[in-house]
């Protein structure tokens, strides 16, 4: 006998499909909403992520060696 985890995908597909399909469909629009919450900062980031490219590679910004934020830190509290 396989014992199966209390929240396998499988069990809660089959707990759902229980529902009214009232209740299934307000719980699909709920999903898909949170699927496309995670695009949105997925895309952020991604736009982050070339702005500060576009600042570094026009000089706007230096980068910094990880070395010396390292020491400090090590420094300050006494690693």
């Amino acid at each position: 006998m396989i014992l199966e985890h209390p929240l396998s995908t499988e069990r809660i597909e089959r707990e759902l499909l229980k529902l009214p399909a009232s209740e299934r469909a307000q719980l699909a629009e709920r999903i898909i909403a949170s699927l496309d919450e995670e695009a949105e900062v997925d895309r952020a980031w991604i736009e982050e992520a070339r702005r500060r490219d576009e600042e570094f590679d026009s000089g706007a910004v230096e980068a910094l060696s990880l070395e010396d934020p390292l020491r400090n830190l090590r420094n300050r509290f006494g690693w």
